[in-house]
């Protein structure tokens, strides 16, 4: 495999699908179970209130989720490669000469397939499910359109919601139904909107990704370091696991916390691929999938740097022939 073993790259590919296959899972169950419902207050010319609720989870579950998933992705990989599952680590690794680069591309390549497989895979469990949904929202807008306007009796509107379910049926029995926006991000991370309209800007979603993956690598160096407080192997992906819920904790909210490459670009270009079209890689603009690509690659590096600068240079050099030669 130019540079890494048959052995590896299998690694690599099933530690990355286990990663994803459950992280996605708990995306689209999250995702499906949503449901946003406008409540007018009281009295004429009264405000509209949105108010949404979670039957299969919330931001937490997702935390838990990818943290537990993470956890899950080392231990299948971790006894054979180190189980990178991330070319943010691969490439960190290389850069701190602890992998030959002759493995990088072979490592990567395993990981993006490992994670398209991954969300081919929960597209195909959950498909139903997000026809279903995507449908709704079709019945609900046109539903809100013509209370909106005040202007058909009830005769007219009971018609027209008719005709509305039978376009959205008629939608999903057409090949290749192109699906809606709100159900991408199952597969990708996407900027934060605000309250007052704006969303968040490519620079600052970018210093993001750079800062949360520098700690989850500075992070992991300190995990894996014999010689600091290196915990045993076998718990090393509880650890692990446990980096990545901390910073769903802290970054989540920004832009998802996608901190790998091959967990936000795999997936995104199979959204593509199954029906989502162009829109997943224009929307909000023609660059934010570039963030979650090179973000993580740059955070990495400096995570690793960081760590060897402040800590694994000031470890001396051999501790057995400091101690004797005092």
């Amino acid at each position: 495999m130019l540079g890494a073993s048959k052995r590896e790259f299998s690694a690599e590919l099933l530690g990355t699908f286990v990663l994803m296959a459950f992280g996605l899972a708990v995306n689209a169950q999250v995702t499906l179970g949503q449901s946003t419902n406008t409540i007018q207050s009281a009295g004429a010319g009264g405000s509209h209130v949105a108010l949404t609720q979670y039957a299969h989870g919330d931001f937490l579950s997702v935390n838990i989720g990818w943290g537990l998933a993470v956890l899950l992705g080392v231990y299948v990989a971790g006894g054979i490669t180190g189980a990178h599952i991330n070319p943010a680590v691969t490439l960190a690794m290389a850069f701190r000469r602890e992998l030959p680069w002759a493995k990088v591309v072979p490592f990567i390549a395993a990981q993006m397939l490992g994670s398209f497989i991954a969300s081919m895979t929960i597209y195909a469990v959950y498909r139903e499910a997000i026809v279903a949904i995507e449908t709704q929202s079709e019945v609900s807008a046109s539903l809100a359109e013509m209370a909106a306007a005040e202007e058909h009796d009830a005769g007219s509107v009971a018609a027209e919601v008719g005709t509305a379910a039978l376009d959205a049926t008629a939608g999903q029995a057409r090949p290749g139904p192109r699906h809606k926006l709100f159900t991408s991000g199952i597969w990708s991370t996407y900027p934060r909107e605000f309250a007052n309209g704006t969303r968040l800007s490519n620079w600052s979603g970018f210093l993001d990704q750079v800062v949360a993956t520098a700690l989850l690598l500075l992070c992991i160096c300190a995990i894996t370091d014999s010689r600091n407080m290196a915990p045993a192997s076998n718990l090393g992906p509880l650890a692990i696991g446990g980096i990545v819920f901390m910073i769903g904790l802290g970054f989540g909210s920004n832009c998802g916390y996608a901190i790998n490459p091959a967990r936000d670009f795999a997936p995104r270009l199979f959204a593509w691929m199954a029906g989502w079209g162009s829109q997943v890689f224009v929307v909000p603009n023609n660059t934010w999938y570039l963030v979650p690509i090179v973000g993580p690659l740059l955070g990495g590096v400096l995570g690793v740097v960081v760590y060897d600068q402040l800590i694994s240079r000031f470890h001396p050099r051999d501790e057995g022939l400091t101690k004797g030669a005092e």
